[in-house]
This record gives structure tokens, C-alpha cells and sequence, in this order.
């Protein structure tokens, strides 16, 4: 299985008494959401599940990529690696459930904590930036799973 983890690009501060999930991408950042959207649809498989917070910034990020995606409450600020986890159904003993591709489009930290988990890194050291993909790919070899980082894009070097 492919796991895809796609942080939502650049988006506007946040203001004294809005609500944190209203934030709008910059124009920045949505130059960035559609050069990584580019890339991403060249190298995407077409059955590729895509799962997106519903933060307003995260689903503008995903819309910039012209598939179907599914709003996932799972992937809102403030969540953690054992919920996307279980939402992607990944077992820590067996690996990935099925074989091909899911992209999470989502936040800083819980997607740093969950490619650090699956790389048995420590959660401190994959800091994804803004608009960033990092793709990371399961296999089972001798029974037991293992995950290789096959890719870091950041959208200032498309």
C-alpha cells in the first residue's frame, strides 16, 4: 500500500474570534496546492482513496487536485496518529490492509507523528511543511511489514 501524506498549503493566520477551520489558503498557498496538485496527479494511481479534513484550507488544498475526496473528521487539527491509524485501518502488527494508494490531506503535527511512527523514527523529526507530500510505501518481506519513505516533495522545488 501507498500512503500518501499531503499537508495543506500555505493558509491566512488566524484572527481573534474566527473559527481556526475557516482559515483560507494564501494566494501563496494555493500556487503551492496546485503545483503539488500537478505533480501528484502524474504520479497518483487513479483508484487512489483521497481523505481530506474538513478544515476549510485542508479541502482547498484537495480541490486543487480535481478528484473525488471524502471530508474525514478523523484528519482535523488536534487529531492523532492512532486515529488516522484507524481510519486508514493500518495495524501495526500486520501493516497496511490492502494494496494500493491513500492520500491524507491534512495538519502539522499528527501527519508528522504518523509517518514517524510508520518509519519508527522519532515523532519529533518529520516535520512536514506547508503543501508538502511525503509518500510513504508498506511491504510484508519475511511475514513482517515495513514502510520506505519513496518520496519528499515541497512545493517550492516544483
Amino acid at each position: 500500500m501507498d500512503l500518501i501524506l499531503w499537508r495543506h498549503a500555505q493558509a491566512h493566520e488566524a484572527l481573534p474570534g474566527f473559527d481556526d477551520a475557516s482559515r483560507a489558503l494564501t494566494h501563496k498557498g494555493e500556487g503551492q496546492a496546485a503545483r503539488v496538485a500537478k505533480w501528484l496527479d502524474r504520479q497518483l494511481p487513479e483508484s487512489t482513496r483521497v481523505l481530506v479534513s474538513p478544515a476549510r484550507r485542508a479541502e482547498q488544498t484537495a480541490k486543487a487536485l480535481g478528484r473525488k475526496y471524502k471530508l474525514r473528521d478523523e484528519l482535523v487539527p488536534g487529531s492523532s496518529a492512532e486515529e488516522l491509524l484507524a481510519l486508514i485501518k493500518w495495524s501495526p502488527d500486520t501493516g497496511a490492509p490492502h494494496k494500493g494508494a491513500v492520500l491524507l490531506v491534512g495538519h502539522q503535527p499528527v501527519l508528522g507523528e504518523l509517518a514517524a511512527r510508520l518509519l519508527g523514527a522519532p515523532e519529533s523529526v518529520c516535520d512536514i511543511r506547508k503543501g508538502a507530500v511525503w509518500w510513504l510505501r508498506s511491504r510484508v518481506r519475511d511475514g513482517a511489514p515495513h514502510v520506505n519513505l519513496v518520496a519528499v516533495v515541497s512545493p517550492d522545488l516544483i
